[in-house]
This record gives C-alpha cells, sequence and structure tokens, in this order.
C-alpha cells in the first residue's frame, strides 16, 4: 500500500482501478469479516488476521496479488459508505488523470528537490535580464532566470534562448515535464529536452 495513503483512500483508488462499486466493494469487506471470504467482480477477499481494533484483508484477482492491509473496525462500521466520500482525494485523480493522459498540475509548495517528469501552471511574476553562457556543449546559449508562482507559493524557473521570449511578465503559462533542482540554496525548475512551456489563459492548478 502506497505511504501516506489511508485505507479508504487506497480502497477508493482499488475501486476505480478495477472497475467495481464502492459500496459493493465496502459491503464484500465487511462479508469477508464476518465470513471469512467474499467477492467483488473480479477481486476475491479473504480475512487474514485480526490486530487489535484492525482487520487484516487480502484483495486479489485471480492469482494476482492486489493488496493485503490492515482496516479499522471503526472504518467498516461506518454508516455512510466512507469510500464514496474520498473518491476526489490526489491518489484517485492522479490515477485518472493518468489513465486519460493528461498531465497532472502541481502546486508549488508541494514541489520537492529530485522530482522529475512536474507538470505546473503558474503566473510569470519577474524575468531577470538574459546573460550569455558557454555551454558544456561547446556552443553560446542565453539563459534568465524567471520568478513564477501560484496560489501556494513561488519558485524559480531556469530558461533558455527562445523559452526566454515565450514568456512575459504578468502572463500565465504551463510548463510540463520538468524537473525541480536546487541552485545557490534555492529550488529551481528546468525544462530538459522532453519539456515543454507554453502560454495559458489563466492559473488552473488542480
Amino acid at each position: 500500500m502506497r505511504n501516506k495513503v489511508s485505507a479508504g483512500e487506497y480502497l477508493a483508488f482499488l475501486s476505480i482501478k478495477y472497475e467495481v462499486d464502492p459500496d459493493k466493494l465496502f459491503y464484500a469487506l465487511i462479508s469477508a469479516g464476518e465470513n471469512q471470504e467474499s467477492t467483488c467482480g473480479d477481486l476475491s477477499i479473504k480475512f487474514r488476521d485480526k490486530l487489535h481494533d484492525k482487520i487484516v484483508f487480502l484483495i486479489t484477482k485471480g492469482p494476482k496479488v492486489v493488496a493485503q492491509f490492515p482496516i479499522s473496525n471503526e472504518f467498516l462500521s461506518e454508516k455512510t459508505n466512507p469510500i464514496k466520500n474520498l473518491s476526489k482525494t490526489n491518489l484517485l485523480r492522479r490515477h485518472q488523470i493518468k489513465k486519460n493522459g493528461a498531465p497532472y498540475f502541481l502546486h508549488i509548495i508541494d514541489l520537492r528537490t529530485g522530482m522529475k517528469k512536474v507538470s505546473v501552471k503558474a503566473r510569470v511574476l519577474e524575468i531577470a535580464r538574459p546573460i550569455l553562457v558557454f555551454t558544456r556543449f561547446g556552443n553560446y546559449a542565453s539563459v534568465a532566470n524567471a520568478l513564477i508562482a501560484d496560489e501556494t507559493g513561488t519558485i524559480k524557473l531556469c530558461l533558455w534562448n527562445e523559452q526566454i521570449n515565450s514568456v512575459s511578465v504578468g502572463g500565465t503559462i504551463q510548463i510540463e515535464n520538468a524537473s525541480v533542482s536546487t541552485f545557490r540554496g534555492e529550488r529551481q525548475l528546468r525544462i530538459g529536452k522532453k519539456g515543454m512551456l507554453s502560454a495559458v489563459e489563466e492559473v488552473n492548478c488542480h
């Protein structure tokens, strides 16, 4: 099971991934807790163990193990299906967007050094004067740092050559497939060869 994801979020994720009704999944878990095992669509659910106030379930699809994790009795005794209430979490949105082939836009506050394939929508606050640098490829290139922001914070964006003229102060840009690094103690977004930079109408972060 993924780190920092609740059992409810993960179950909601499984209900979408394996196309099973969240109500049927919830009641199948309750049934397995009472009767040792149950089925829900193509999924088989088995009672494996009891740990204090939690029940450990094993979920399989045919011979394949889908997941094994504990769920609290409190969760299973909820009057309204808690799986349904978690259908709009970040985990599910990431899965649904990935399934549709569209980028998942992060907030600037969530960016961490080392992240790759990052997509962001932000407004351009400042663009520094370009400088000419000699690259490791043996040629000269123009480079400029821009300061960009969304409702959660700001970050520097490294712009090269034609990228510099494609943005303007006050405009909103969409960045796809960028990486996050640290330069002189500051976080910085870099757009590699596979990255994309384009102007958009307005900031619309998810």
